[in-house]
């Protein structure tokens, strides 16, 4: 669901945490705008309007709410609803309540991330509220008429994880027979009131796992289709594969495909369903990039269906929901003409479904002819722009050797030299990279941008709060520092910035959790680094101290997987190319005294493929690239690297070749699970996992951190620990921020004088 063109949910959910607005008046900005989304479908020629897809913080954290999927900790402390809810997607500690948020993952390959739901044997499941028949009835109340979307019973129960205290074993799959009876309930109320058809999302079919699950999806679709509107089953970001077997005996109306991620999955699935009575929605329009659809092809694809299924037995869609992409292209002014006419964005794509639908059905309506015409030019211009390259970059990626990948020594060799140059304490303690980014770096930053503020004054500003960020690690006591980056707008957004082969946009802002809203660049053309992008202010912070200084640059794998790359090359290409820009960094930082660089990279894991069959492929240029950026300094300089939500288990011997001298893991809300996975797999490399949340604005106390660290330690060798937040600390106010960091410099020291 849309965040509102101008981003009206994320100001008007801060206000309502703020107390600056109420909960009536936050529910009647969600009307306006999901009013306006709904008639902005509608507007561009869209046959199914979807519905029930808004959300406050997260539609998974909406759906275990809906479906009282409510962890014991967040009940009887006194809350509303809506305040409930809010402390499950971050925490609250605030009139005597003191409860820290939810785990969150990310969804499926995407920057989104969803909150985990946790469920057990006691799990009671009921229908607190039927979001879908709210919503559908409010559009219907507009004029419009909707299909709802519903997450599906199986997807639902798979994405959660069993509560802590769960009996050994349990797995929340079981859960699926109490879960049915509510589903059937939210379904059949649908259905009475008037709901043609009912949009079911069930992801996890384009996962290996599903395969096990044919006997869960048989018995859960036969109770529910009976009671339901017509279903619309829908899967994307990936293929069915083996699953598409027992996915076309379901007894459903329609199937939708990914056919923007898996154009060449369209022939078997047609094959599966065209002696049945399912109608084939084809996600023909990318949810997931900025592109323009090329009409020629996607009405190539549409065609085959249509000629083996008929026109009435086809439906043209978007590949996913529009999630993930911006709302409008409208409100771009400065992308100039040739550019604009590249992309595409949510409002766009809604049209060019209503274009390709109206194509495949013969439509002789002049404009249609106009559109098609008019897409026809705009891709003959894109394809003539990605035909220039820059040679210098490319014969410098195929000149690449496996002697740039390698440090000159090993690790073992490495710590002692960096242990003897560096001089750190035992558990030593660091931050992630960035400090809180307050409202006078906004202000600053918005005035330089308009004329307000010379860059002189500008840098004396932010050299200013660099100051006050290595001062007050100083006055703590902390032992590796960061500058704060006050100079970041965004960890991706500021090195393309000073990087050739981006463009960027003025209001393209994509959801990524909660309130957060990130503006991904886009790489439109070859990538190269003109000059240093990081050096003058890494220096210059290191200038104003004695202690060591962490340079911190974002990894080559996450600037793609951050930002919206070209569909015209591979990602490998684009990857290895950011991964030379930042290698030169690597080395001018080095050069100018910096005696540790953190090169962080917490979407490796996210851009790891669903299918498992295509995961070594992406491995190896995955792990190539940030070797290629890290690999080319001398052993006393020590390298970091961060990842953040992830699943580490099935991807471990890739951490291990990383081979980073220290790497930091978001652990706090994962109840230290990962840390049993480092302890199996004998990692010998400098850790640190989280020890406290950023994400939410709650402040551990200094026993917490200690019982974190105890833990820690129980798994871990302590030779190898270091203690540091979750993530960075950008989006954290600096009083919060001061109390959870002396905490933890002080679960430090303690841990210095209990294991010595």
């Amino acid at each position: 669901m849309e965040p509102g063109a101008n981003r009206e949910i994320k100001k008007a959910v801060e206000a309502y945490w703020a107390g600056k607005l109420s909960a009536e008046d936050l529910n009647k900005a969600a009307a306006e705008v999901k009013k306006a989304s709904w008639n902005s479908v509608k507007a561009q020629g869209v046959d199914f309007v979807p519905s029930g897809e808004f959300s406050f913080y997260d539609h998974v954290l909406d759906h275990a709410a809906a479906f009282n999927v409510i962890p014991k900790r967040y009940v009887g402390l006194g809350l509303s609803p809506l305040d409930v809810y809010f402390a499950m997607g971050r925490g609250r500690q605030s009139e005597g309540v003191d409860v820290p948020a939810s785990e969150m993952k990310k969804w499926f390959d995407s920057n989104y991330h969803f909150v985990v739901p946790e469920f057990s044997e006691e799990t009671d499941f009921k229908l607190n509220f039927n979001k879908a028949l709210e919503e559908y009835n409010e559009a219907k109340a507009a004029g419009i008429t909707t299909r709802p979307v519903v997450l599906g019973p199986i997807s639902f129960l798979i994405l959660g994880k069993a509560a802590k205290g769960s009996k050994p074993g349990f797995q929340p799959i079981s859960l699926l027979p109490k879960l049915l009876p509510i589903y059937a309930k939210l379904l059949s109320d649908l259905k009475d009131a008037g709901a043609d058809w009912v949009q079911i999302d069930e992801p996890v079919l384009v996962l290996d796992s599903a395969a096990s699950l044919e006997k869960e999806f048989t018995s859960a679709y036969a109770e529910l289709a009976p009671l339901a509107p017509k279903i619309l089953l829908a899967t994307y970001f990936a293929r069915l594969d083996s699953n598409l077997n027992f996915v076309a005996k379901l007894p459903i109306s329609g199937l939708h495909i990914d056919l923007d991620r898996a154009p060449g999955q369209l022939q078997e699935v047609i094959d599966a369903v065209k002696n049945t009575n399912i109608v084939l929605s084809l996600g023909l329009v990318s949810g997931r990039n900025i592109w323009k659809t090329d009409f020629d092809a996607a009405l190539k694809l549409g065609k085959v269906a249509v000629d083996a299924l008929g026109q009435d037995r086809v439906i043209v869609a978007t590949s996913s929901s529009l999630l993930h992409t911006p709302v409008t292209l409208a409100s771009e002014t400065k992308l100039t003409p040739e550019q604009k006419d590249w992309f595409s964005f949510a409002t766009e794509k809604a049209a060019e479904v209503a274009t390709i639908a109206a194509s495949l059905s013969n439509s002789q309506d002049p404009k249609v002819a106009a559109a098609l015409e008019a897409n026809k030019t705009s891709i003959a211009a894109r394809r003539a722009f990605e035909a220039n390259s820059d040679d210098t970059v490319r014969k410098r990626v195929a000149a690449i050797t496996p002697d740039q990948l390698e440090r000159k020594s090993p690790f073992a060799v490495r710590k002692e030299i960096q242990a003897k140059h560096i001089n750190l304490p035992k558990f030593p303690t660091t931050t992630i990279g960035s400090f809180p980014q307050t409202k006078e770096i906004r202000l600053a930053r918005a005035k330089l941008g308009k004329g307000e503020l010379t860059y002189e004054q500008y840098e004396e500003f932010i050299k200013k709060e660099i100051e006050t960020v290595v001062r007050f690690q100083e006055k703590i006591g902390l032992d590796l520092l960061v500058h704060g980056e006050p100079e970041r707008n965004d960890m991706v957004q500021y090195f393309g910035e000073q990087l050739n082969g981006f463009v960027f946009t003025q209001n393209a802002w994509v959801q990524s959790y909660g309130s957060r809203y990130v503006r991904p660049p886009i790489i439109v053309s070859d990538v190269s680094r003109p000059g240093p992008m990081t050096v003058k202010w890494s220096s210059y912070a290191q200038s104003l101290t004695n202690k060591p200084m962490k340079g911190m640059l974002t990894g080559p794998v996450t600037i793609l997987n951050w930002s919206f790359p070209r569909a015209d090359v591979s990602r490998e290409l684009q990857s290895k190319q950011l991964a030379l820009a930042l290698r030169d960094e690597v080395v001018d930082l080095e050069k100018a005294g910096i005696h540790a660089i953190q090169v962080d990279e917490p979407a490796i894991r996210e851009g790891l493929p669903l299918r498992r069959a295509d995961w070594d492929a992406y491995l190896k240029w995955a792990v190539d690239s940030f070797k290629l950026a890290t690999a080319g300094v001398s052993d006393t300089l020590q390298t970091h690297s961060h990842f953040c939500y992830s699943d580490f288990d099935d991807i471990f011997p890739s951490i291990q070749r990383l081979d980073a001298d220290v790497i930091s893991i978001e652990a706090s809300k994962a109840d230290m699970k990962l840390l049993n996975t480092f302890k199996h797999y004998g990692y010998s490399n400098q850790i640190g996992p989280g020890v406290y949340d950023i994400h939410s604005p709650r402040v551990p106390g200094e026993q917490e951190i200690k019982d974190r660290v105890k833990a820690m330690l129980d798994i871990l060798p302590d030779s190898l620990l270091f203690v540091n937040p979750d993530c960075g600390l950008k989006t954290r106010g600096w009083k919060e921020t001061e109390a959870s960091l002396v905490n933890l410099v002080n679960g430090a020291k303690w841990a210095r004088e209990n294991y010595a």
